[in-house]
């Protein structure tokens, strides 16, 4: 499924969850973690579960529940009713086992519920490749905002102080074979710093980013979207390697080989997954 845009509404505002899920992103997260004050927790899953029975949605709708071993227990023995989420995100994803301990408590409730994995502290950086493969893994997301608190780093404009853990994530997703969602940017009015960080979450090879504000959607979208001109070079660099037996040919003046074949795939790949083929 497609992955551009995953963008977060409250679990205590039914309100922005309803909102939220007729918009325009790939995927909805009914937040029922740090968007939800402690005392909250118990009528935002009330909410969660109102929500999720009322609402009809063209996007892929998932809970985010909070951690293992902190309520995520009494999170899905609410929401995993006949009208549950599409899939769960669990935060604070530390090691394959907290994938396998959600997996456990997923069987419980009769259901193999997808789980998108959120990385956000220095464990989770560490062991992201146990956690991409983990069999319940159908995503890995990759926090800055927590990690950096985590670790004691300084935020700045060009975050490159997350720049390992950011590459590390989406080399781990990639080699599982699950999409990587890159982290929010939080600054949810600079709509023009957001096209430049979503465009060079592309080109480390992340499939999407998380959003915070409904505004943010198009931006992200767009940014993960193939434009018409790449998706006729891809067609033709494609169509060339199909009549041509050599391991490297030319198209439009540039030398195509292997390597090349693969991203132009992934192009028509991105094109079909966003409704453009």
């Amino acid at each position: 499924m497609v992955r551009r845009s995953v963008l977060f509404a409250p679990g205590d505002n039914a309100e922005l969850m309803r909102k939220a899920a007729g918009g325009d992103a790939d995927v909805v997260v009914f937040d029922l973690e740090d968007a939800v004050a402690p005392a909250d927790k118990e009528q935002a899953r009330k909410s969660v579960q109102s929500v999720l029975s009322a609402v009809s949605s063209d996007s892929h709708i998932c809970v985010r529940i909070n951690p293992v071993g902190v309520s995520a227990t009494a999170d899905l023995a609410a929401i995993l009713t006949d009208a549950g989420p599409d899939s769960v995100m669990l935060p604070k994803a530390g090691s394959a086992e907290d994938i396998e301990a959600l997996e456990r408590l997923l069987r419980e409730h009769d259901t193999d519920l997808p789980v998108l994995a959120l990385v956000e502290s220095a464990a989770g950086v560490l062991n992201a490749a146990e956690i991409a493969a983990a069999d319940a893994t159908d995503a890995l997301l990759f926090g800055a905002e927590d990690l950096a608190a985590d670790i004691g780093a300084s935020r700045t404009s060009d975050g490159r102080e997350v720049l390992y853990a950011r590459q590390r994530v989406v080399v781990a997703a990639s080699a599982a074979g699950v999409d990587a969602i890159d982290t929010i940017y939080p600054d949810y009015g600079d709509l023009d710093g957001l096209r430049e960080a979503t465009e060079f979450a592309a080109q480390l090879g992340y499939d999407g980013k998380m959003a915070i504000h409904p505004d943010q959607v198009p931006v992200i979208n767009d940014a993960f979207t193939p434009s018409d001109e790449d998706i006729a070079w891809a067609e033709r660099v494609v169509t060339a390697a199909d009549e041509t037996d050599a391991g490297v040919f030319e198209v439009d003046g540039e030398m195509i080989d292997a390597p090349l074949i693969a991203q132009a795939e992934r192009v028509l790949e991105r094109a079909r997954e966003a409704g453009q083929r």
